[in-house]
């Protein structure tokens, strides 16, 4: 007696599921299968009988006896055509002897057609068990819609020690893919490679090249959600399959609304076109989230917006097409069409036509999707809003060109599909699509209170306008523009398919698994006599990018990457491995594409070949140069010429760190700064896999520490969770902070409303108008200091984001905040801080030497953790603190010590510094300086002074372990910037002595050439 499940029970089972009265599959012999035609002709004929009697006794009539082999070897012909597939014949039906054939009937959109519902649900589904592909290939499972062949099933039991790793080896090396039934396009649509636990699946069988996709639910929720499938008690982790995949509803659905023939088109060296098809099968969490969301909006029509967190690897492509497709046809409850129109809008200038070429794909009606390129203007944009267009493509920045111009679309109904919405969702551009397709109606004869709340009501959310925004990267902003409120109050994305799924169904690459750092080390010295007071950041500026300039810098580190390339790169897929060089400036593309050129002329290396990419012109040492000039190549063709086997290494500045899909990109050397999202994304272009090759992915940093790096990827590994939100609060104290300042005239601001919102505004009202903002302009010049007048800059621009994002988010209405708001829009642009003394030009004054690169750090397969939480900014303006003027030898002197050891006066300053800068960032401390007196909140400081030495303990690692080891010198140092802490974080004007006592400055000069080495990229 044998207790454990067999792969024979397993594979009874399933068919018991399947064959049950609700689901309503018939279980046919195995011996009905035609493996010549790959059809169960038995049933196929039953389906024509059923539902199209008249036309099979019409065929009858002509081909007698034949009928039945003319008719099936007909459909035969039509799939196995070049230009023919099964696919197409079940969703198009045949045409024989005049006469149309269906084999296949789609759910209709509405339950108005009685006879097609009725047709609907004859179509029959059979299931076969043990079948024979040919004499020696026998599968376990076939799928069989109205007789023709569209699932096989290879199953594994683990219980009996087989997985479907075993089932995907039988695929690609034990089944002929020239067999009828896995002839590609023409025999069984989809391979399914299953055990107890999870589900793989291919549309193409091609020996061992065979590529298999994992099919599975996704494990875990949350911060947990991970690859393949929960471990249930009482079903089987791949229960989904029978219970949900292979339902009559749910496989037809995917049939006629999801599966198509991708057909994408590649340039080859010569110049000649090679098109390559694929057939489309959904990916599990791609039909999860189009169900989900159509479910939701057949339930609430247009009055809600929807945050799609899809990672890398989701592809979105297919995605955003199902989704434009389905939305387009979509009809309520009560058989109404929901949206008028469905609009993508992506941030790439040229838009991309894989969306087009896609939604065509699932369904080729003419008329039924238009992309606006970059030879249609604002002009064939409205005119394709106000037509019977009914899918439109267009970039989000022809938008606010027609905000005026679109009329008599009050009453329609929009879905607006966002590509990447972390970019493509900034104030302007917001207000501008929900302005254009609003449904207020700004009437002439009416109170200007009311044309200002209308237009408050048009920038918000409008209740026949839902935006559908895809991204991977969530800024807060975007969470609360989105988001929904989970049962945590906090705001979360509809739906998600994370990172960490994605990394590890191996749909893209963990980036950060090969990475290594690098340390610049230099000496600093002055060239001139003087010794000019300047400021102490605009030096660090100029130093900073002396040395990221200077040849000896960019010669030894061109010395690297080119050698790291060679030896650990170059070879990778199979020689075709290419690397992109992220630098920091325009003058830095240059520079290093000359060092490269230089440097493999003079090793003679052949084979490598770079090209730079940035954008306008930048002139060095009196030469202009251009990305077109240096490189030869059309702007708008290098990424299809980077392509080429001929170019391994691009050069950027500025340009391809976002959104640029480049398979064969293998390596990446950063040499500048990247924070938080935008270091996500620049490194994320190494994610994407190349198959058939096993892609390795290797970064360099020079300018980064790997903890900041491995940060800003944490809050986007799993799920991102906003924890605050803004509110209408936050503006009122924006709105008072601007009010102390005593510029502002109410009544002017009244007054030059007013103005604004007449119907036809004067040149003398604009006189006035003027007038208004030079007054307030006078004030502000006349009644403050420089710094002062950078705080109402601050202030002015605080308030101006934090409002237009307010009316987006929320239902916020206050038509005197909208009055400030319109007056301090126009102000801005009148504003102008004036720069008194301080600047110091420092070419030719300094010289740096002793360059030295030095590998800090090498991080292999480390694993990750999830840091969700992200928040929004408060409303709190934190006072800028004056800028520090110090002797340009003690800058120099400073920049030269932060490696030294000697704990000298020049040490202890600089690591002061840095503790400040770290303590002005801790949240903490600003809660506790808000809410306590100074002398309550030095317990405060001193509880997070370790945490903040710590921080930074890889910048002053032996002055910082001297702190942390005595409490004694920890506060006596430490203790004289808890009173500049306090009062700069409670945003008081009043500051406290930045050195230990009065009379210390003199002993920080330094001798003009410092011993110690400096450290490039920290500033």
């Amino acid at each position: 007696m044998n207790n454990i499940l067999t792969e024979k029970e397993y594979q009874r089972y399933i068919i018991e599921q399947l064959v049950k009265t609700e689901c309503g599959y018939v279980e046919a012999p195995a011996a009905e299968f035609d493996r010549l035609f790959a059809m169960n002709r038995k049933a196929l004929f039953a389906f024509l009988d059923a539902t199209q009697p008249e036309k099979l006794q019409a065929l009858r009539k002509i081909y007698k006896e034949k009928t039945e082999d003319t008719l099936v070897a007909f459909i035969n012909q039509q799939e196995t055509r070049a230009n023919g597939s099964r696919l197409d014949v079940l969703k198009h039906g045949v045409e024989l002897a005049n006469i149309h054939l269906d084999l296949m009937y789609t759910k209709p959109a509405t339950t108005f057609n009685k006879e097609l519902n009725a047709l609907y649900h004859k179509n029959i589904f059979t299931v076969s068990e043990e079948v024979w592909a040919s004499d020696d290939e026998r599968i376990d499972l076939v799928i069989f819609l109205n007789g023709l062949a569209i699932i096989t099933f290879e199953l594994k039991c683990n219980a009996a020690g087989q997985f479907y790793q075993d089932a995907i080896y039988q695929y690609r090396m034990q089944r002929n893919p020239k067999d009828r039934l896995f002839l590609w396009k023409a025999g069984s649509l989809v391979n399914f490679a299953m055990d107890l636990e999870q589900a793989y699946m291919c549309t193409k069988l091609s020996g061992s090249s065979t590529f298999f996709l994992p099919f599975n639910m996704g494990c875990g929720e949350g911060i947990q959600v991970g690859a393949g499938n929960p471990l249930l008690k009482d079903e089987y982790s791949v229960h989904y399959m029978w219970d949900d995949i292979l339902q009559k509803d749910s496989l037809l659905e995917i049939l006629g609304k999801f599966m198509f023939i991708e057909v994408s088109e590649k340039e080859d060296a010569n110049g000649k076109v090679k098109k390559n098809e694929t057939v489309i099968f959904p990916r599990y969490h791609q039909l999860d989230v189009l169900r989900k969301v159509l479910a939701d909006v057949k339930e609430h029509g247009s009055s809600l917006n929807y945050l799609l967190q899809h990672s890398a690897g989701s592809g979105k492509t297919n995605e955003i097409a199902w989704l434009a497709h389905r939305l387009a046809s979509l009809h309520s409850a009560d058989n109404k069409i929901i949206f008028d129109n469905i609009i993508i809008c992506t941030d790439r200038v040229v838009v991309d036509r894989q969306l087009q070429q896609a939604v065509l794909g699932i369904e080729h009606k003419e008329g039924l999707i238009r992309v606006m390129d970059d030879q249609c203007n604002s002009t064939d944009l409205a005119n394709a809003l106000g037509g019977n267009t009914k899918i439109i493509a267009t970039t989000i920045q022809k938008f606010p060109y027609i905000v005026d111009s679109v009329k008599g679309l009050k009453n329609k109904h929009f879905a607006v599909i966002i590509d990447e919405a972390h970019s493509s969702t900034s104030g302007k551009n917001m207000a501008a699509i929900t302005k254009s397709l609003g449904s207020g109606e700004v009437e002439t004869d009416v109170d200007v209170e009311d044309i200002i709340t209308d237009e408050i009501q048009r920038n918000g959310k409008q209740p026949n306008v839902s935006m559908f925004a895809f991204t991977a990267t969530l800024k807060p902003t975007t969470l609360q523009l989105f988001g929904r409120v989970n049962e945590q109050g906090q705001y979360e994305a509809f739906h998600i398919y994370s990172m960490k799924q994605a990394i590890e169904e191996g749909f893209i690459l963990d980036v950060l698994q090969n990475y290594i750092t690098y340390d610049t080390f230099y000496r600093l010295n002055k060239e001139i006599e003087d010794d000019p007071e300047m400021k102490t950041n605009d030096a660090k500026r100029q130093i900073a990018r002396f040395v990221q300039l200077h040849e000896t810098n960019i010669s030894q580190r061109i010395e690297v990457i080119i050698e790291h390339f060679r030896q650990n790169v170059m070879q990778e897929l199979n020689g075709q491995a290419k690397a992109m060089v992220i630098t920091e400036s325009r003058a830095g593309a240059v520079k290093y594409r000359q060092a490269f050129e230089d440097y493999i002329n003079r090793k003679g290396y052949t084979g490598l070949k770079a090209l730079v990419a940035f954008s306008g012109k930048v002139t060095i040492d009196g030469k202009e140069y251009t990305e077109v000039g240096m490189n030869g190549v059309a702007e708008k063709n290098l990424p299809k010429e980077f392509d080429k086997d001929e170019y391994q290494v691009l050069l950027v500045a500025d340009k391809y760190q976002t959104g640029f899909d480049q398979k064969k990109l293998c390596a990446m050397y950063v040499l500048k700064k990247l924070r938080g999202v935008n270091a996500v994304q620049t490194l994320s272009r190494l994610n994407r896999i190349c198959p058939p090759f096993d892609k390795k992915s290797f970064v360099l940093d020079f300018a980064n520490d790997y903890a900041d790096i491995e940060k800003a990827f944490s809050k986007y590994y799993t799920v991102t969770l906003l924890s605050n939100s803004i509110n209408p609060r936050s503006i009122y104290d924006i709105s008072a902070k601007i009010d102390g300042y005593f510029f502002l005239d109410p009544g002017d601001v009244e007054d030059f409303n007013t103005l604004l919102y007449k119907e036809k505004v004067t040149a003398a009202d604009k006189k006035k108008m003027t007038f208004f903002l030079q007054k307030a302009k006078n004030v502000i010049e006349k009644n403050n200091d420089e710094q002062t007048q950078k705080e109402i800059h601050m202030a002015i621009r605080h308030f101006i984001r934090c409002y237009e994002f307010l009316v987006q988010a929320t239902c916020f209405e206050d038509v005197d905040i909208h009055k400030k708001y319109k007056f301090l829009s126009y102000l801005q642009t009148y504003l102008k801080v004036r720069h008194s003394g301080g600047g110091f030009d420092l070419t030719g004054k300094i010289k740096a030497d002793n360059f030295v690169q030095k590998k800090s750090g090498e991080f292999v397969n480390t694993k990750h953790k999830a840091d969700p939480i992200v928040t929004l900014p408060t409303s709190e303006l934190l006072s800028l603190t004056p800028a520090k003027i110090e002797r340009l030898s003690q800058i120099i002197a400073e920049i030269n010590s932060r490696t030294g050891k000697n704990y000298n006066n020049d040490v202890a300053v600089k690591a002061m510094l840095q503790i400040k800068d770290i303590m002005l960032k801790s949240e903490k401390l600003r809660a506790s300086a808000q809410n306590n007196t100074e002398r309550d909140f030095e317990f405060a400081y001193f509880d997070n002074v370790d945490d903040a030495l710590v921080e930074g303990l890889e910048q002053n690692q032996d002055f910082f372990s001297l702190l942390l080891d005595n409490d004694e010198i920890k506060r006596q140092v430490l203790g004289i910037f808890a009173g500049e802490v306090y009062h700069a974080l409670k945003g008081d004007k009043q500051t406290k002595m930045l050195y230990p006592e009065p009379g210390r400055q003199e002993e920080l000069k330094a001798a003009d050439g410092a011993a110690a080495y400096g450290k490039q990229g920290d500033e």
